[in-house]
C-alpha cells in the first residue's frame, strides 16, 4: 500500500487528475483572445503594425496546449514571444502557470526564466508604461507568485490523489478482512455442525439399522432402541438449534458448550445404543477451549467407531501427561456404514491444533484404530 500510494503521490506530483471541462476550457481560450487583442491595441504607439502584435500574440496563444508534451520547448517560445510583442504578455505568464501547476520545479523555473527574460528584451525596445527597474521587480515578482500558486495547487492534488487511493486501499484491506472473516465462520460453524449432528445422526443410523435387521430382538429390547432413536432425534435437533442459534444470537445468549464433565452422559448414550464403551478420565476443572476439544475428540472417535467398526469395545482415555492426552481407541468389528467424508478429521485437527497440539489417527497393531490427541497445558 505504501509502494502504492508513493507511485500515486509521483503521478500526482506531475500530472494533476482534475481536467478543466469544455465551458472551462472556452472560456479561458475567450479570455486569453481578449487580453492579447488589448495588449497588442495598448501596443500600438510603438510603431509596431497591429497586425503584427496580434499575430504573435495569437501564435503565443496557439503554443499553450504544446506546454502539456514539450513544456521546456514551449516556454522558451513563449519567452521569445513576449520578447518581440506585448501581446505575447498573456500567454507568456499564464504558460508559467500551467507549467508550475503541472511540472516540478526543475522544469517550471526554467520556463518562468525564459518569460522574465523576455519581458525584460521587451522593456528594452518597447513602451511599458514603467521604469525598467519597477518593470523588471514587478516581473519577477509576478512570475515568482505564479510559481508559488501553482506548485501550491499542484502538491494539492498530489495529496488529493494520495488520500484518495489510500482510501481505496482501505476499503480494499477492509473488504478483505470481511471475506477472510466469513470464512473463518463458515469453516468454524461447518466444523461444529460436523462434530455435534454427525455423532447424534449415525447414532440414529446405526440404531435404526439395528432395529431393521434384529428381527430376533425382545418386544422390551425394541422398546429401548426406540427410546435411543427418540432422545437421539431431540437431541440432535437440540443441537440444530444451538449452531442456529450461533448465527442468530449473541454469545451471552448461548448455552454453555460441552466439555470433561459432560463425557459420562456422551459415553452412556453410546452404551444405551449397544455399545461397549469404557471411560477413564479424571474430573477436574479445565480451560473452556480445551475441555471443548476434549469432548469433540472424544465425540469424533466414538462416531468414527460406530460408522466404521459397529460392535466393537471402545476406550476412551483422557490423562494428564506433559500436557492433556485423549486416545480414543477402537477395536475390529462388523462391516460398518461406509467410508465418510473426512471432514471430521479436518475440522478435528484445526480445533486442536489452534491450541498448539496435534492430532493421530491411524490403525493399530492389534487391528483397530486409534484417534490420538495431545494438548500443551499445564495444571
Amino acid at each position: 500500500m505504501v509502494a502504492s500510494g508513493a507511485r500515486s503521490y509521483a503521478r500526482g506530483m506531475s500530472r494533476p487528475r482534475d481536467v478543466p471541462s469544455l465551458p472551462v476550457l472556452l472560456g479561458l481560450l475567450v479570455g486569453m483572445v481578449v487580453l492579447t487583442t488589448l495588449a497588442a491595441w495598448a501596443a500600438r504607439v510603438d510603431g509596431v503594425p497591429l497586425g503584427v502584435d496580434l499575430a504573435l500574440g495569437a501564435l503565443a496563444v496557439s503554443v499553450l496546449p504544446f506546454l502539456r508534451s514539450r513544456p521546456l520547448l514551449g516556454g522558451l517560445v513563449l519567452g521569445v514571444l513576449a520578447a518581440l510583442s506585448p501581446a505575447a504578455t498573456p500567454a507568456a505568464t499564464a504558460g508559467t502557470y500551467v507549467v508550475a501547476r503541472r511540472e516540478q520545479l526543475g522544469v517550471a523555473i526554467p520556463v518562468a526564466c525564459a518569460s522574465v527574460v523576455g519581458h525584460a528584451l521587451q522593456a528594452l525596445w518597447r513602451s511599458v508604461g514603467l521604469p525598467l527597474g519597477w518593470w523588471l521587480l514587478c516581473d519577477v515578482a509576478v512570475h515568482a507568485a505564479l510559481l508559488g500558486w501553482g506548485a501550491y495547487g499542484r502538491t494539492r492534488d498530489a495529496l488529493v490523489a494520495q488520500w484518495r487511493e489510500r482510501a481505496h486501499a482501505a476499503e480494499r484491506d477492509q473488504g478483505r478482512k470481511v471475506a477472510e472473516a466469513r470464512s473463518a465462520e463458515r469453516t468454524r460453524i461447518a466444523r461444529e455442525m460436523h462434530d455435534t449432528l454427525a455423532h447424534r445422526l449415525t447414532l440414529l443410523a446405526t440404531t435404526a439399522g439395528a432395529l431393521e435387521y434384529r428381527t430376533d430382538l425382545t418386544p422390551e429390547q425394541v422398546a429401548a432402541a426406540a427410546g435411543v432413536v427418540r432422545t437421539s432425534a431431540g437431541e440432535a435437533l437440540e443441537e440444530l438449534r444451538t449452531v442456529i442459534g450461533v448465527l442468530r444470537e449473541r454469545p451471552d445468549e448461548l448455552r454453555p458448550p460441552p466439555g470433561l464433565a459432560d463425557l459420562p452422559a456422551l459415553v452412556e448414550q453410546e452404551r444405551a445404543a449397544g455399545a461397549t464403551v469404557r471411560l477413564d478420565a479424571p474430573e477436574r476443572d479445565l480451560p473452556t477451549a480445551l475441555s471443548l476439544a476434549v469432548y469433540r475428540t472424544c465425540q469424533e472417535g466414538l462416531t468414527n467407531a460406530r460408522r466404521h467398526a459397529p460392535g466393537a469395545p471402545v476406550d476412551v482415555r483422557v490423562r494428564v501427561e506433559d500436557g492433556l492426552r485423549v486416545q480414543v481407541v477402537n477395536g475390529t468389528g462388523a462391516q460398518g456404514l461406509g467410508p465418510g467424508t473426512g471432514t471430521g478429521l479436518v475440522g478435528l485437527t484445526e480445533r486442536v491444533e489452534l491450541l498448539g497440539g496435534t492430532l493421530r489417527a491411524g490403525p493399530d497393531p492389534s487391528g483397530g484404530f486409534t484417534l490420538d490427541a495431545w494438548i500443551p497445558w499445564q495444571p
